[in-house]
């Protein structure tokens, strides 16, 4: 009986249908992203793997332009100790952008993401605090990259 519940469980799962969410292709044939900034370059790596978009060298040559409008880097005070020193920060990581065609048309209007993540401070660990902010904002990077690639694969294209 122990090993048969397990399985029913398994079986259950599998006819709900549950799915893990996979990559879903852009609808863009060809996407022009600037490289010269480090999110744009995981960006194209991201949509490289993915192997249905092109990335041409030039936005002419492109079906759409990815557009930054704006990507910033933000540290705010949590809370202090009693003896008015720093305990927790919260740091917040923007992107504003936008995907359009050389037309006008707008794929995806200017939209802004914001990504918050706390972080315990201690000053006899200002190294180590420091290291831990470094991976927050690479992994807050990540996050980005990702919820940047399912909202353009939820982009309308008309016509």
């Amino acid at each position: 009986m122990r090993k048969l519940i397990p399985v029913l469980m398994a079986l259950l799962l599998a006819a709900c249908g549950f799915q893990l969410r996979g990559a879903q292709p852009l609808p863009f044939s060809s996407l022009y992203i600037a490289e010269n900034w480090e999110l744009g370059a995981m960006l194209r790596r991201n949509i490289s793997a993915l192997g249905n978009t092109q990335l041409p060298a030039t936005p002419q040559e492109a079906q759409a332009v990815f557009t930054v409008l704006g990507e910033a880097r933000e540290k705010h005070i949590l809370s202090l100790s009693a003896t008015g020193r720093v305990r927790e920060f919260q740091l917040r990581y923007r992107l504003a952008y936008r995907v359009h065609d050389l037309k006008g048309r707008e794929f995806i209007p200017p939209t802004e993401i914001v990504l918050v993540r706390d972080i315990s401070f201690a000053d006899e660990r200002v190294l180590a605090k420091e290291q831990e902010e470094g991976l927050l904002y690479r992994d807050m990077q990540n996050d980005m990259v990702q919820q940047v690639l399912r909202r353009m694969a939820a982009a309308k294209i008309e016509g």
